[in-house]
C-alpha cells in the first residue's frame, strides 16, 4: 500500500491532477484504491463522478454534527475518533467499482479541525491496508501538514503555478513537513496547468527537488469541469491526461521507467 498526497496553493489544478491520476491508476489496473478529499471545497467528488448525498453517504465533519450534536452526543468518556471511526465506513464511505471515496467535509462546528482531523487519522490508519493506493486531496495552503491527516506518506506532489509565491510555498511545505515530523519517501513538484513550457528548466534550477514535468492546459478539461462531469471518462488521448500519465511514469509509476 502506497499513500499519495496531492498539495498545492488554490487554483493551481491540484484537485483535477488527482482525478486524472486516479484515471491513469485505474487503466493500469492498480486497484483497490481509496480517494480522501480532505479539502473543504469538496471538489474531487464530482470530477471522480461521486455525489456522497445522492448515495446516501455523508461527510466525516456531517457525521461528527449528527453524532455529537444533532444526536446529543458526548466527546466525553471514550474516544470521540473511536466512536465514530465505524460510522465513517459504514455511513461515509462511497464504494465504487474501482475505488472507495471518503470526504472529510466543511468545517463542523465554529473553530479548528482537530476533531474531523483526528477521525479521519483514525479511520486512515485501520483500513488503508486494504488498498493498493491511498490518493489524498488536501487542501490549499500548508495548515494540513500541522494537523497531520497521515504521519507517514509515500510521495507527496506539490502542484505549483508560475509565481514567486509558489515557488517558495514548495520549500516552506517540505520544511514544514520535516518539522512535524511527517515521514515521506519523495517530494516531488508538477507545474500546474498555468506552468508555462518556458520555466521548466528554471524550476529544475531553482528547486532542490525533482521537478516531474507539467500538466498540459487543456480545454477538454475545462468544459468537463464546468459541465460537473467526472475526469475519468474523458479522452486518454485529451492533452492534460497525457501529460499527467508521463508525469507518474516519472514519479516511477507505470509500466515505463522513470526519466
Amino acid at each position: 500500500m502506497k499513500i499519495l498526497v496531492t498539495m498545492g496553493r488554490g487554483g493551481t489544478g491540484k484537485t483535477s491532477f488527482v482525478a486524472l491520476t486516479t484515471k491513469y491508476f485505474i487503466e493500469l489496473g492498480e486497484a483497490p484504491l481509496l480517494l480522501v478529499d480532505a479539502d473543504p471545497d469538496q471538489n474531487l467528488g464530482e470530477m471522480v463522478g461521486v455525489d456522497l448525498h445522492a448515495a446516501g453517504k455523508k461527510s466525516i465533519s456531517e457525521l461528527l454534527v449528527e453524532t455529537f450534536l444533532e444526536e446529543g452526543g458526548t466527546t466525553v468518556g471514550v474516544p470521540p475518533t473511536e466512536r465514530i471511526e465505524s460510522r465513517i465506513w459504514g455511513r461515509g464511505m462511497y464504494e465504487g467499482e474501482h475505488f472507495d471515496f471518503v470526504a472529510l467535509g466543511t468545517k463542523w462546528v465554529e473553530g479548528c479541525y482537530c476533531l474531523p482531523n483526528a477521525a479521519l487519522k483514525g479511520a486512515l490508519e485501520s483500513l488503508t491496508k486494504n488498498y493498493k493506493y491511498v490518493l489524498i486531496d488536501s487542501p490549499a495552503g500548508l495548515e494540513h501538514l500541522n494537523r497531520r491527516i497521515t504521519s507517514k506518506v509515500d510521495d507527496i506532489f506539490d502542484i505549483i503555478d508560475p509565481s514567486k509565491k509558489s515557488f517558495d510555498h514548495v520549500e516552506r511545505a517540505y520544511r514544514v513537513a520535516k518539522e512535524v515530523k511527517i515521514a515521506f519517501q519523495n517530494f516531488y513538484v508538477v507545474g500546474g496547468f498555468r506552468f508555462p513550457e518556458s520555466l521548466e528548466n528554471q524550476a529544475r534550477k531553482l528547486l532542490p527537488f525533482k521537478f516531474l514535468g507539467r500538466v498540459a492546459y487543456d480545454e477538454n478539461v475545462e468544459e468537463y469541469v464546468l459541465a460537473g462531469k467526472s475526469l475519468l471518462g474523458i479522452s486518454p488521448e485529451t492533452p492534460a491526461y497525457t501529460s499527467v500519465k508521463k508525469v507518474m511514469e516519472n514519479a516511477g509509476y507505470g509500466r515505463h521507467s522513470p526519466l
